[in-house]
């Protein structure tokens, strides 16, 4: 990996004189550094070996997340994961790349503030129903009205998983949980609703863990959106929600895949499950799918590839010099001159 230094001799074929070849040299380096094109393996990109409990979903999503960087040869160093605190934000840990473990419920404004100033970094995002929806709502509703360019990973095992089994805002109404031993007593929130709802959201999307062909391909989707990709990963938590999705993962009938050129590539799913075809374009039809619990529907909800991207704005003056920014400085001093 890296660059590889090649010299280059500037001297022809034809017998040149040695005034000649004195004359080509003092005017022309006799090398040059050519960068050579570098390519990754999936070893690049695996860090500390991963804690979380056997079977839990935050291992497929690790594992699409890796392939994804490698078939895309993303440089490590050009990328970076951002969570927050929960059993998934352990994420950034076990990625050979970049990362920012970040506080409870403030992964999405590091991201943001990352996007803002550099351009040219891959980002990904990993949040919990916890992080993301509730400590953490304000921040997620403002950064989809941001639009600013990012794979966002909700992954959603309706608890949470890391204080041991507290209600958390999807927890599925009547759940016993160690705060709720009687059972929830709200309806969860429904988050692809929520996101498609808010103002200038372009890109909603769910997939399951279970189903990691399907998992890959809407990150690799996600990755090609030109802003904010927000993905719902309905997750297993085999510890605290045991058996929680087995029906789901049990019967094909209750799975559906939507259909779009625009949208996810089904992949060989459709051997097994049923497909519906559906515009993603389309507000309504959004909406309605992102209401459906059963069957549950996967693929491209919504997208709105018009959407503006608040990162364009922030990267203006990115390439400023330092005599540039000094000069502004001064003159904004001199305004308050007295003369």
């Amino acid at each position: 990996m890296g660059e590889t230094l090649s010299f280059v001799s500037f001297v022809t074929k034809e017998k040149a004189s040695p005034t000649h070849k004195k004359e080509k040299l003092m005017n022309m380096t006799d090398w040059t550094l050519e960068p050579r094109m570098r390519e990754f393996e999936l070893g690049d990109y695996l860090g500390a070996a991963p804690r979380w409990c056997p079977s839990c979903g935050n291992h497929t999503v690790l594992k699409c997340l890796q392939k994804l960087c490698k078939d895309l040869n993303l440089p490590p160093e050009k990328t970076v994961v951002v969570s927050g605190i929960g059993c998934s934000s352990r994420l950034p840990h076990h990625m050979g790349t970049y990362g920012f473990h970040s506080l409870h419920g403030r992964s999405l404004p590091v991201a943001c503030g990352i996007r803002a100033r550099r351009p040219d970094l891959s980002i990904f995002v990993v949040t919990g129903d916890g992080d993301c929806c509730a400590i953490g709502a304000g921040h997620w509703l403002h950064a989809l009205r941001y639009n600013m360019k990012m794979t966002v990973m909700l992954l959603d095992n309706n608890i949470y998983g890391l204080t041991k089994k507290q209600t958390s805002p999807t927890t599925p109404a009547h759940t016993k949980t160690n705060t709720h031993p009687n059972g929830a007593p709200l309806d969860p929130v429904n988050p692809l609703a929520t996101a498609i709802s808010m103002t200038n959201a372009s890109f909603v999307a769910q997939c399951v863990d279970w189903l990691p062909e399907h998992l890959y391909n809407t990150l690799l989707r996600a990755q090609q959106h030109p802003g904010l990709a927000f993905i719902r990963i309905r997750q297993r938590c085999p510890h605290f929600m045991k058996g929680h999705l087995d029906a789901f993962m049990n019967d094909p009938n209750k799975i559906q895949i939507l259909t779009d050129p625009r949208g996810v590539l089904p992949g060989s799913l459709t051997q097994t499950y049923g497909t519906v075809e559906h515009d993603p374009t389309s507000y309504d039809d959004a909406m309605k799918h992102a209401r459906q619990t059963d069957p549950i529907p996967l693929g491209l909800l919504y997208l709105n590839e018009s959407a503006l991207r608040y990162d364009e704005f922030t990267q203006k003056g990115i390439v400023t010099s330092e005599e540039e920014k000094l000069a502004a400085i001064e003159a904004e001093l001199n305004k308050f001159a007295i003369l």
